[in-house]
């Protein structure tokens, strides 16, 4: 049977980026709650290192009343963790789709009228795979700053980008970019996956909460991890975030809010 070893950031604020030695590679993780909302942060965020060089990379965006977002996040993740050590016989992929399905059943089974977000990276020595319900997204980047791959967000706004219809720049000012057509805890829950994404020596993951990419563009976030060491690139990173939030311009935006990331790179 799997051997798990899990780091779970539920309710937390961090100063600083934390870097760790996961999967083959190296992480960085910043966590930090909304500097205009009372009450602890509704993102969770989880390291799961699951089998020799196979683990998740998972961050969880709660949303309901006082205390229902963080208790969404953390019964997404916990769910998923359970069946990621529940049947090692099956595929390493069936078993993160049934992870998914049953944190879904977990925050409905609350009964608060909460919902969440789930967004995860599973990464092996094959590449990655990326699973995602809402608008916490995964994103991939080559050291030149190619897009690899891009996870589209499951609201109006972001099937609008896709299709064409706005671009990135316009998206960030919309007024309806806060609506979320897909979450933990809805009605017609669904998930996306992609397939599997080689991912070179030198690529960055980033897995990360709307609070992130409400608040920098794409381009942005992308100049900021394509290069350098990874941790220097989580503190720019932050240091980003936190600055837009304290106010935006016409072609800047401020939304603040809870924001979570994490970035990986094979070693």
């Amino acid at each position: 049977m799997p051997t798990q070893d899990a780091h779970l950031f539920l309710k937390v604020d961090l100063d600083e980026p934390l870097e760790f030695q996961f999967c083959g590679g190296r992480v960085v993780l910043f966590t930090h709650k909304s500097p205009v909302r009372e009450g602890p942060s509704q993102d969770g965020a989880m390291l799961l290192h699951v089998e020799g060089e196979r683990g998740l990379l998972v961050v969880a965006d709660g949303a309901g009343g006082h205390e229902g977002g963080e208790r969404a996040a953390e019964a997404a993740l916990l769910a998923l963790q359970a069946q990621m050590g529940a049947d090692p016989d099956r595929a390493f992929r069936e078993r993160v789709l049934s992870g998914f399905e049953h944190a879904d059943r977990a925050v409905t089974e609350l009964r608060i009228g909460a919902a969440s977000t789930l967004a995860a990276v599973a990464v092996g020595p094959e590449g990655a795979r990326s699973y995602h319900v809402g608008d916490s997204g995964v994103l991939i980047v080559g050291q030149r700053g190619r897009r690899k791959h891009e996870s589209i967000s499951h609201s109006p706004v972001g099937y609008a980008v896709e299709a064409g219809v706005i671009g990135e720049a316009e998206a960030l000012h919309h007024e309806d970019r806060h609506l979320v057509s897909n979450m933990l805890g809805a009605e017609g829950t669904h998930i996306s996956m992609s397939s599997v994404l080689p991912v070179a020596l030198r690529d960055t993951v980033l897995v990360a909460s709307d609070g992130l990419f409400d608040n920098v563009h794409v381009d942005e976030v992308i100049e900021r991890i394509r290069k350098g060491p990874l941790l220097k690139a989580g503190r720019a990173l932050q240091s980003l975030v936190q600055r837009r939030m304290q106010g935006g311009t016409e072609t800047r935006p401020s939304k603040p809010d809870d924001v979570t990331f994490l970035l990986y790179r094979r070693a």
